[in-house]
């Protein structure tokens, strides 16, 4: 569903009408010293002397932009959870002589035509942007849902890039690309000296820190100016944020809506993992008119809760969403007898956002939802508030059954 649709729909209606994020996503336990990379100085910067005007964000916080004539300034200020050092990216369109261009993380010349990427949360950035024809490498492309970068695997035109670090860096070298993106989730980072040295721009990616959904979504921004397209991409970022607050607007203005309860997360052996009150997740049942059961638990990431505190405070909850990868109700069952204990499961009220796969069976909510939190907002009302969307569609979640 694009931007356009999902703003008809609200249009077209008179009452216009997480979850929890996969574990290996949402630990980090290691922070890289700033030994490996560049950091940025005190005093005296590159850019010191020339007129860089900021340039304000509406939502996100985890980076900057300034410009001088056609020329850019990215930061990265949170490139991971408790970060103390930035990153600083400079991005040319035009020579300017009195710009010294050393001292930066990176340098990347426009005009870009070939990038590589190694999320799939990155892909649609190219995509809403039209610009999917610059991606020429990415780790493991049965990852990517996008139908458009899809057409262009198929055809021989996206290099895979393995699973493999040392693959990765040798094929990441041959291809020579404008830029790589890497995201600070996983140990990309343990090769980012090699791709320096081999004279590649490195480019960090930490949108995953952002704490409120339009904020992550913002920083479609971030990548249209490394693509000479900020412009498009403020235009973009307006609509989804344009949709999102009609989309909260229906929660807002409904008089007399009851808050349901809702119950995150799943077990992993005997510890619960379930999103923090300050997380991407709890912002959107928020957002969603309902009462996220551990609201009250301080936490940005992935909280770990014991069963039997867990079962004292959600037994009774409403809604169970973002629920593993389990086909059924059965499925879920039989993984442990102990989730039967809960009302929202004998309710048959268990909602994941695993089942809606791409060609390949990449999740299409891992790689479009950070991106497009209306249509994520949109799923959750029609969850919690059916009568407020009757006509509506789920597009990422669907609900556990005992088919």
């Amino acid at each position: 569903m694009d931007i356009a649709l999902t703003m008809a729909y609200f249009e077209s209606n008179l009452f216009y009408q997480l979850m929890r994020v996969f574990l290996k996503y949402l630990l980090i336990s290691v922070l890289f010293p700033c030994f490996l990379w560049t950091c940025t100085p005190s005093g005296k910067t590159p850019e010191s002397g020339i007129g860089w005007e900021n340039i304000a964000l509406v939502e996100a916080r985890g980076f900057t932009i300034k410009k001088s004539g056609a020329n850019f300034l990215l930061e990265v200020l949170a490139p991971f959870p408790n970060a103390e050092s930035s990153f600083r990216y400079l991005v040319l369109a035009e020579l300017d002589a009195a710009l010294d261009t050393t001292g930066f993380d990176a340098v990347i010349h426009l005009p870009t035509d070939k990038v590589v990427l190694t999320s799939t949360t990155q892909i649609p950035h190219l995509d809403l942007l039209g610009s999917s024809n610059y991606l020429a490498g990415f780790p493991n492309l049965d990852l990517i849902s996008s139908e458009t970068v899809r057409k262009r695997i198929n055809l021989g035109e996206v290099l895979d890039l393995g699973s493999g670090p040392t693959s990765n860096v040798e094929k990441v070298i041959e291809l020579g690309p404008d830029w790589i993106m890497l995201s600070t989730l996983g140990n990309d980072l343990d090769q980012m000296d090699l791709y320096q040295r081999a004279g590649i721009p490195v480019v960090i990616n930490g949108d995953y820190v952002e704490g409120t959904p339009l904020g992550r979504a913002e920083w479609i921004k971030f990548t249209g100016i490394l693509l000479g397209k900020l412009d498009e991409a403020t235009v973009v970022f307006d609509s989804i944020s344009t949709a999102f607050s009609a989309a909260e607007s229906l929660i807002q203005t409904s008089e007399g809506i009851e808050k349901p309860t809702v119950l995150s997360g799943v077990l992993y052996g005997d510890i619960w993992y379930a999103p923090g009150n300050k997380s991407w997740a709890a912002a959107l049942v928020k957002s969603a008119g309902a009462e996220y059961i551990f609201s009250d638990l301080e936490g940005t990431g992935s909280m770990t809760l014991s069963y039997e505190y867990v079962l004292d405070r959600a037994q009774n909850t409403d809604f169970w969403i973002g629920a593993a990868d389990f086909a059924n109700l059965t499925a879920m069952a039989r993984a442990d007898q102990r989730y039967l204990a809960f009302d929202a499961f004998r309710n048959q009220k268990v909602f994941t956002y695993t089942h809606k796969k791409g060609e390949k069976g990449g999740l299409l909510y891992f790689e479009l939802g950070y991106v497009r939190p209306d249509l994520v907002l949109l799923d959750l009302i029609k969850i919690l508030h059916p009568e407020l969307l009757r006509e509506y569609e789920l597009y990422f979640y669907t609900r556990l059954d005992e088919k």
